[in-house]
Formats: structure tokens, C-alpha cells, sequence
């Protein structure tokens, strides 16, 4: 059951300010991809040879493995999108295919609420002493736990759906970052969408404070600073959980009646925006994307709940963490790029059902459609 709109904890979460220049000191710390690359020209061939042994089938690993190696996955995975929980399968049947003998401990957590817990989990992981990590930067305060695993040099860090590194990490920086490019996802959606609803007015459903809500969200709005008959006349954190969406939701309708846009920077968000647009018979009115293209935004899509999505190619970006472990293992470290940025596409509920399909036959290659 949904918590009443004036329960107190809400309004608090759905108060918090989410203003320009907070946006401002967090975006100095990324380097965008583009610049990254224009930075360290000599990653373009290293990151193009990875990708094309990222969409290969598997090869087997050269050296010899004899000592299982452990491997440590933090994830937020207690959600609604199923990018987490492919992600471990993907890795796992990856390194399986590739005869890397190996030992996991995996953590789940809820987004932008467990931080403590994620904390706690970092350190029975750091205790088991793995020779890899695999690691998210889902809040803020993940940067402090970050930098003390770079400064010890062990485990070998590798940073998850992130693809834009920091600048203060240059000098000591992660093993590897993987994911796909959320400013380049949000580009493509603001595209398309200020395309459909170039005037009125919308509201923007950020994550919580932290990366996500920086690249995916204000990515957006940028866009739409140059439209003066597009007003963002609202913005909430949700922490990325479905319930506080809807609230949300409905808090901006009811605040602004006519709203014709909503921006959600996650699957969860999405859903439970829907959930709200549909309680009060505004599904048509409001123009709304999903982000990830998982599965549960691919069947409200084709049920014409959500109007467009980006589409990641799910699986590769973990592919690319077992390609990289296994790079290592054989001694070729130097051909792993700093960052593996894989492919986006996007989709809109007009899209042909064959074209769908052949779409996630990619995307799911290895964790399957369920």
C-alpha cells in the first residue's frame, strides 16, 4: 500500500532543493568520455580492440589458473531494474566460458538508502581480502569509501555503471570503469523529447544526490534551458525507490495540472511515476521515458506506459569486467582501456515488435530473457 501524501518523511524528501549549483561542484569532479579520450588519445585504439573482444564470443584464458581467484560484488541490486542482477550472472557465465576458476561473495543493497549497509558490506569485502571488487558510485559518500580501496592499491577496483572518470582520481585511478554513457543516454532522450513536447511545462525525478541524478538528469535539463516555452516547474529526489516516485508525481500534479512532461532517471522512478499518471487518468497526457530499457521498461513500453527509452546493451558492460580479469590474469593488463563505455539505443513505443526482439536478444545475450 502507498504511504498517504502528507506523511511527513515524504514531503521532507520531496522538499530537498535540487538547484544549479550543487550541480555545478559535483559535475567539476567527472570528466566527460569525449574529453577523457581527448586527454589520453591513446586509449581510442585500446578502447575500440576491447569492444570488438567484448562482442566476440569467449576465448580461453592462456595462463594457469590454479589458484581460484575471489571476486567481491557490491551492487544496489534490490530494485525493480534487473541491470544489477544480470550484471553478476553475465560476469559469472563470461569467466565460466573463458575457464577462469573463481570464488564470489555478492552483496545487494536498496539505491540511495543503504548506505550504511553498503558500507558494511564493503567492509566484510575488504576482510575476505578479494582480488577484485566490483564496486558503484550510487551516492556521494561511495567517493570517500572509494578512495581509501585506491590508496591501499588492493583490491583491484572496478567501478560499475560509471563511465566518466574523476578528476581527482587521475593520478591513482580504479583497474577499470564500465557502463554506458548516462549523459549520452539522457542527450538522446532530451533529443527526442523536447522533439514531442517542445513547450509546456515538466517536472524532473531525479535518483538521489550523487552521480546518477547529475548525469542523467541535469543532462537533461541543460537541454531544455534553451527552450523559453519548456518551464521545469518542479524537481524531486526519489532515491531512486518506486513508492517515493509516485508520491512525487503526484505531488507535481497536483501542483501543476497541466504538467505534459516528466523526467525519471531510473526504472523505478519511471514505474512509479506511471503508477501515479494512471491513478489520475493522466497516462495520455503526460509525455514520460523510462531509462535502461530492462525488461519491466521494454513491457511498459510495448503496453504504451512509458513513451521512449534509452536501451542499454545490458551485458556487455559486464562482459567487459571478465574480459578485463581475464586480461590480467594472462599478463596483458596494458590492453585493458581506464573506461569501457558500451552501446545505447534508443526506443519509443511505435518501435517494431521484431526489432524489439532482435534488440534484446543482444542486449540479454548471456542473462537471458526471463
Amino acid at each position: 500500500m502507498y504511504r498517504r501524501l502528507y506523511d511527513p518523511l515524504i514531503w521532507l524528501l520531496l522538499a530537498i532543493s535540487c538547484s544549479s549549483p550543487v550541480r555545478a561542484e559535483v559535475n567539476a569532479q567527472y570528466i566527460r568520455l569525449s574529453d577523457y579520450v581527448n586527454l589520453h588519445p591513446e586509449q581510442t585504439e585500446k578502447m575500440n580492440r576491447f569492444s570488438t573482444l567484448v562482442r566476440e564470443p569467449a576465448s580461453p584464458l592462456k595462463s594457469n589458473n590454479t589458484t581460484p581467484i575471489k571476486l567481491a560484488i557490491i551492487y544496489p541490486g534490490e530494485q525493480t531494474s534487473d541491470y544489477w542482477r544480470r550484471s553478476v550472472s553475465t560476469i559469472e557465465k563470461r569467466l565460466t566460458e573463458s575457464s577462469v576458476d573463481y570464488e564470489l561473495k555478492t552483496f545487494f543493497s536498496r539505491p540511495g538508502i543503504d548506505i550504511e549497509l553498503q558500507s558494511q558490506q564493503l567492509r566484510i569485502a575488504i576482510d575476505w581480502k578479494p582480488d577484485y571488487l566490483v564496486f558503484t558510485l550510487d551516492a556521494l559518500r561511495h567517493q570517500a569509501m572509494v578512495e581509501r580501496i585506491l590508496l591501499r592499491g588492493t583490491p583491484k577496483l572496478i567501478l560499475q555503471n560509471i563511465t566518466t572518470p574523476l578528476s581527482h582520481w587521475s593520478e591513482v585511478r580504479p583497474f577499470m570503469y564500465t557502463g554506458f554513457d548516462h549523459e549520452y543516454g539522457s542527450h538522446l532522450l532530451a533529443e527526442e523529447m523536447l522533439t514531442q513536447q517542445p513547450t509546456g511545462k515538466y517536472s524532473m525525478l531525479y535518483f538521489a544526490p550523487g552521480y546518477v541524478s547529475q548525469m542523467r538528469g541535469d543532462t537533461f535539463v541543460s537541454h531544455t534551458a534553451e527552450r523559453p516555452d519548456l518551464q521545469k516547474v518542479s524537481s524531486y529526489y526519489t532515491k531512486g525507490d518506486r513508492d517515493i516516485a509516485y508520491q512525487a508525481t503526484l505531488a507535481a500534479l497536483e501542483a501543476d495540472p497541466d504538467l505534459n512532461m516528466l523526467f525519471a532517471c531510473s526504472t523505478d522512478i519511471a514505474l512509479g511515476a506511471v503508477d501515479a499518471l494512471k491513478q489520475t487518468n493522466k497516462l495520455e497526457q503526460v509525455l514520460i521515458n523510462g531509462w535502461g530499457g530492462g525488461q519491466s521498461e521494454i513491457t511498459a513500453l510495448k503496453n504504451k506506459e512509458i513513451d521512449l527509452t534509452v536501451m542499454r546493451m545490458n551485458d556487455d558492460s559486464s562482459v567487459a569486467i571478465a574480459e578485463a580479469i581475464k586480461l590480467d590474469l594472462d599478463n596483458m593488463e596494458d590492453q585493458v582501456p581506464h573506461v569501457y563505455s558500451g552501446d545505447i539505443v534508443l526506443l519509443n513505443h511505435q518501435a517494431d515488435a521484431s526489432r524489439i526482439e532482435q534488440l534484446e536478444q543482444r542486449a540479454f545475450r548471456y542473462s537471458g530473457l526471463k
